[in-house]
């Protein structure tokens, strides 16, 4: 009854307006994004604006215009045309053109996908999208609006890159993608792997051309700091900055554009060629270029995505204050939280004075910090930033990897050795490892006051980051 009502207002409405090979603009050119979307202004009076909108995907309604809610809104027994309930542009609105013009599934995503898919990639861009890739465009992941606690304030996120769900769903894909690398081997999550806190448990990590100087920063958190520097060394400005620096690496990733290397731009040429990419920056970006600034905007959104905070710490700095003992901590537990946040002059470690509670980020002031050896020899005096202490260890107690730039402490109980005694002065060190007349730090900690503090240190750590689906590997099935 209702395809045959349809039928009725087409013929109403527009009984001259419809070809036999649908070609509805008379381009020459049979396109059912173009002309199937046309149809839908012929039929429901739909501006540019919410075409545009509608063809970006099903997700893409809880966001439209309010002009388009509205008209959307006051057609809700002609536009809902599949009997869910929702009114959804691109969903109903292809619908619309299968029963109209009999289209099948693959033409009408292809022509969901862009302007400039062709009927050649139909089968290969529904091969990726929802077949290779364990991913649903109809129901993305949240991202942007995830649930954080109240105390949790600090936040880098660049006023112009907000997270987006179709942005860090793209970005995801980006992340654990080899074809990112020279060689189709390595993606950014070989670096940075999800079951060690996104880090990596090797000291220097292998990249296509050798290994890297420093060891793999923690990503977890990334986003609840007032540092906006990226690196152990701060040499990125940005988050998005960061990310397409390890691309354009001879060793890491091998975009470098020297020694041999092709350039990013190389690199935005393959993307463009690889049929899942036109269509994901589409449902992020509104249209399918790619550019340099928008893969570091996507891969600082799924970045700056992961987040964990239902660690035991968590559980009781939500009713209480630093300063207070948590009633779900051991005694041991409460009085390691004390050294921590404890100044040295008053019998702490001064822990929170660098790694600032409860984000437990790294001030931004922070100098170097006495580790000075690098991984392949000699010293290194410059860095300045840590990644937040949280997830330090796994749920398991077992260290995300090495500790440090250069992972030479294997265990938190060394960690702490080396802030109890600063082995060897350097003219970067943070002040606040002197004692008063500059003599380098001594706690003089019992083994008892050392075992507290590595029994606070793992209540830092929480246990959906690590298997979560948000921030899991879209290729694995």
């Amino acid at each position: 009854m209702r395809r045959r009502l349809i039928l009725l207002l087409m013929l109403v409405v527009a009984p001259t307006a419809w070809s036999s090979d649908f070609d509805v603009d008379d381009d020459g050119v049979v396109a059912p994004l173009t002309d199937g979307l046309l149809v839908l202004r012929h039929f429901f009076g739909f501006t540019g604006t919410a075409l545009t909108e509608g063809a970006l995907g099903a997700n893409a309604t809880n966001t439209t215009a309010e002009m388009v809610q509205a008209h959307i809104n006051s057609r809700p027994n002609r536009f809902d045309l599949d009997g869910d309930g929702l009114h959804q542009p691109l969903t109903d609105g292809l619908l619309l053109l299968r029963l109209l013009f009999g289209f099948t599934d693959e033409a009408l995503t292809q022509g969901a996908l862009g302007d400039h898919a062709t009927r050649r990639t139909s089968n290969r861009i529904l091969g990726h999208i929802e077949s290779e890739l364990n991913i649903s465009l109809k129901r993305l992941e949240q991202y942007a609006d995830q649930t954080r606690p109240s105390y949790i304030t600090k936040d880098n996120t660049d006023a112009s890159n907000p997270i987006t769900d179709a942005g860090a769903t793209l970005g995801r894909v980006l992340f654990y993608d080899p074809s990112l690398s020279r060689t189709d081997s390595l993606s950014c999550s070989a670096c940075h792997q999800q079951a060690n806190a996104f880090s990596d448990q090797n000291i220097a990590s292998i990249g296509i051309n050798g290994t890297t100087s420093r060891h793999s920063m923690r990503l977890i958190n990334s986003r609840f700091s007032d540092e906006r520097r990226f690196f152990w060394d701060e040499r990125a400005t940005s988050l998005e900055a960061q990310t397409t620096q390890p691309i354009q690496d001879h060793i890491e990733m091998g975009f470098s554009g020297a020694d041999g290397d092709p350039s990013l731009a190389d690199l935005i040429n393959k993307l463009a060629a690889i049929d899942r990419y036109p269509a994901l920056f589409t449902l992020a970006f509104g249209d399918s270029a790619i550019t340099e600034p928008r893969l570091q905007s996507a891969l600082a959104q799924f970045i700056r995505s992961i987040e964990s905070f239902d660690a035991p710490y968590d559980v009781g700095r939500a009713n209480h204050r630093d300063n207070q003992d948590f009633d779900n901590f051991t005694a041991a537990e409460n009085r390691g939280k004390r050294l921590f946040m404890a100044p040295p002059n008053d019998g702490g470690a001064g822990c929170a004075g660098c790694h600032r509670p409860p984000e437990f980020d790294i001030d931004p002031n922070t100098r170097n910090n006495g580790v000075i050896n690098a991984i392949d020899g000699g010293t290194d005096l410059t860095n300045t930033r840590s990644p937040s202490l949280r997830d330090l260890v796994n749920p398991a107690g077992v260290p995300n990897g090495g500790l440090m730039h250069n992972g030479a402490f294997e265990s938190l109980e060394a960690v702490i050795e080396h802030y109890n005694r600063i082995p060897e002065d350097n003219d970067r060190l943070d002040q606040r490892l002197r004692r008063p007349g500059g003599g380098l730090q001594r706690l003089n900690f019992s083994e008892a006051q050392k075992t507290d503090l590595v029994e606070f240190l793992k209540t830092l750590t929480g246990s959906a980051v690590y298997t979560d689906p948000r921030w899991s590997d879209p290729f694995a099935l």
